[in-house]
């Protein structure tokens, strides 16, 4: 299905195209592995970018570790603080309704003193009323019955004058001994209302006491929730300061380690721009006598497809070269390839004939094969393929176009299975689909 994306035109132009050179002598493809500047200073690169790019694996795990960390401190923080702020909610209305029920409470207490003094009043006036009534019936006992006494008075009264005024104090003392009488009832009467009254208060100030020794229970347990709450929120706020500088260190030590890769990415870069120009210079002494069929076949390659290079997977496009939001770091970087989508595992072939400068493994691109294919169409041309689960070719080896040179993967900083394709031209990162 790979070899689909290859028109025959398009090889046989290639082919041509690489005859002549060949022919005439021309380096078109990369410098020989004999260059030993050129190896030595990839060697010094690799180097200096495995020293550089050690710490970036753990930096990036520490990054991702405070990050979790600070998000799970935020989310208990978040529901620390709103269970202060129910339980201060509760705890002010239990304050309030304490104080309220106090009053209530001193107002029933002043109700039951009050009762008890009224009914203090109407024993004591119940007494009195009972002495009255007892001397009356002293008297009655030392004179006799005034009803008796009426009697005897008209049966032996001569005079009557005398009966008349007789008669009138028998019945002052009748009437008198009555209303004493009445009053002893009424008095009674009142005294049972009274002792009623003081047995009401006594059950209300039970009550109040009791809603009231109910809400200092609960207002205690608030007060204690409170207080523990709010040393849950300050546990929180340490967690979340500390989660955070700790990820902003870590942030931090990322970034210097992205650099670090960045750099890596130019020495490779001017690597291969300096194999680009010796590749030049060699075939400028030749580029004459080859001009003619080079220009024939790129002239063929160029009717039948859109440049120079193959599609080096066969999958679809999924990130496009240029300016994006970085998926791991988040931020607008420079997205310096075309990504395709494929499953782990699927053959990644060479999009053109060259040499294998490097295959080795980074912590961002992971597992890559970098190879030079010579001065094509005026320039140092290379690739890069990035992500690789397995490798399927060496440093130094002498590939051709459509060789299966890796497998698709997910390493180094990847979200899933894809190929990270590159392309370089004179040491610089360009968009590959200029060349595919």
């Amino acid at each position: 299905m790979f070899r689909s994306f290859v028109r025959p035109s398009r090889r046989r132009a290639v082919t041509a195209l690489a005859a002549g050179c060949l022919l005439l002598g021309v380096a078109a493809v990369p410098l020989a592995a004999a260059d030993e500047d050129s190896r030595e200073r990839k060697q010094r690169v690799e180097g200096d970018i495995s020293q550089t790019l050690e710490h970036l694996d753990q930096s990036s795990a520490e990054l991702a570790s405070a990050t979790r960390a600070l998000q799970a401190a935020q989310a208990q923080l978040g529901k620390a603080q709103q269970k202060l702020a129910e339980t201060r909610g509760e705890l002010a209305v239990a304050v309030v309704l304490d104080k309220r029920m106090h009053k209530e409470l001193e107002r029933a207490v002043r109700r039951l003193r009050g009762a008890r003094l009224e009914l203090a009043k109407g024993q004591a006036e119940l007494e009195a009323q009972e002495q009255v009534l007892g001397q009356i019936a002293v008297q009655n006992y030392q004179h006799g019955d005034p009803n008796l006494l009426g009697l005897a008075m008209v049966l032996s009264s001569q005079d009557p004058a005398d009966l008349s005024s007789q008669l009138n104090s028998v019945r002052n003392v009748l009437d008198k001994e009555s209303v004493t009488l009445d009053r002893l009832d009424a008095t009674r009467v009142m005294l049972t209302v009274k002792q009623q009254e003081v047995e009401a208060a006594k059950e209300e100030v039970a009550e109040k006491r009791r809603e009231a020794a109910e809400n200092l229970v609960r207002k205690k347990a608030l007060e204690a929730q409170a207080e523990e709450a709010e040393k849950a929120v300050s546990k929180m706020v340490g967690a979340r300061l500390a989660a955070h500088n700790a990820a902003a260190e870590a942030r931090r030590a990322d970034l210097e380690m992205l650099r670090g890769l960045q750099q890596e990415r130019d020495r490779i870069a001017d690597l291969l721009a300096a194999r680009a120009e010796a590749a030049r210079q060699r075939a400028a002494a030749a580029a004459a006598a080859a001009n003619a069929a080079a220009a024939t076949a790129a002239a063929e390659a160029s009717a039948n497809s859109n440049g120079f290079l193959d599609m080096p997977v066969d999958g679809y496009i999924t990130s496009h070269y240029g300016m994006r939001v970085h998926p791991i770091y988040k931020r607008l970087t420079l997205h310096d390839g075309t990504d395709f989508g494929a499953s782990c595992g699927t053959p990644i072939r060479a999009a053109a004939g060259g040499e294998v400068l490097g295959v080795y493994y980074n912590a961002g691109y992971g597992k890559r094969v970098i190879i030079d294919h010579g001065f094509r169409r005026g320039v140092g041309l290379g690739t890069a393929y990035n992500h690789l689960s397995a490798y399927a070719a060496y440093e130094g080896q002498k590939v051709k176009r459509g060789d299966v040179i890796g497998f698709v993967g997910n390493t180094g900083y990847s979200t899933g299975c894809h190929l990270h394709f590159m392309v370089f031209e004179n040491g610089a990162t360009v968009n590959p689909m200029g060349w595919l």
